[in-house]
């Protein structure tokens, strides 16, 4: 047995456990700020041998700080998915759910699955991917007040009307941030140049791309580039009696389905190869549904093609 520590990560703090090689258990609660943080940094300094193995879960975006700090300290982190978390504790028959217990699910993980390391990714790439995200985000500021505006008395469609004037600015300057950031490296404005020559693929499309894929060439292949976006079928069969529909397994990045779901619609008419691909599937009998998530999924092929091929989409070669 080894030495491993479990961090359960919330808004404002962070319940941590040191379960040592003995089976002996050491609990400890600090402020999920920097200098909750420092005072993690000293305690482990104190409990364990440097470096430390510490696992935690990705927590909406809660994790990425104390993340951070602890790999700089030179500390093993592993930032594991809560699904695969949850999961684990089911096999194990968990019943109690607090902090501390949740902590200890996450350490003893760690003890016995050995998962990888996790490394922050440049800070070039974390401030992309977080220009990307808030302009989303006002993008959907902006529908739910064009909602409310559709429908809100008359008395305070003023203030709608000033807070949609405010979004239209913010969303503009985001954008202009996100293509001066690529306009940067050279290596960006190349990646867009290659995914915009996709038919069906613009501007706003490859700038979430390249917020969230970070590396294509961390994928060996474009089916691995697919999985991670949740864009495989899921079976379900069991035996002579079980015969499920297969639908999208859902288990990778949903920012990157929905970036893709409009632009599947826009290839269906106007990219050659998905066009054919498309009437094929509608042919069979195939749902829209389904044909639009078969799109997606081939888009994202295409994608994959002409960033590690580093030629631009040529049709008659798709």
């Amino acid at each position: 047995m080894r030495e491993v520590v479990g961090i359960d990560v919330a808004k404002a703090t962070l319940a941590v456990v040191l379960v040592r090689d003995t089976g002996k258990r050491v609990h400890k609660q600090v402020g999920n700020t920097a200098a909750g943080h420092q005072a993690l940094l000293q305690w482990l300094t104190r409990h364990t041998p440097a470096p430390a193995v510490v696992g935690l879960e990705a927590t909406g975006g809660y994790h990425e700080a104390v993340a951070e700090v602890l790999d700089e300290a030179g500390h093993h982190v592993s930032v594991l998915p809560p699904l695969v978390v949850a999961a684990y504790g089911q096999s194990q028959l968990r019943r109690a759910k607090t902090d501390p217990t949740d902590a200890e699910l996450i350490a003893d993980f760690m003890r016995t699955q050995h998962p990888p390391r996790w490394r922050p990714a440049p800070r070039e790439i974390r401030h992309r991917q977080a220009l990307v995200r808030r302009l989303d985000a006002l993008l959907e500021m902006q529908v739910q007040e064009q909602n409310r505006l559709a429908v809100g008395a008359q008395i305070v469609q003023p203030s709608i009307l000033a807070t949609l004037a405010h979004l239209a600015d913010q969303i503009a300057t985001v954008k202009q941030q996100i293509a001066d950031h690529i306009d940067q490296f050279p290596s960006l404005r190349t990646a867009r140049d290659l995914i915009v020559s996709i038919p069906g693929i613009g501007e706003a499309t490859a700038a979430v791309l390249l917020g969230e894929l970070l590396h294509v060439r961390r994928f060996t292949s474009a089916r691995q580039l697919a999985a991670f976006s949740g864009l495989v079928p899921q079976v379900r069969q069991s035996g002579t009696s079980v015969r499920g529909r297969g639908r999208l397994s859902k288990l990778g990045s949903a920012r990157l389905r929905k970036a893709l779901y409009f632009p599947a619609l826009t290839a269906i008419r106007h990219n050659p190869p998905l066009h054919r691909f498309a009437a094929r599937l509608r042919a069979a009998g195939k749902p829209k549904m389904v044909v639009v998530a078969a799109v997606m999924r081939k888009l994202l092929h295409q994608i994959f093609g002409v960033l590690t091929s580093g030629r631009r989409f040529d049709p008659t070669a798709a």
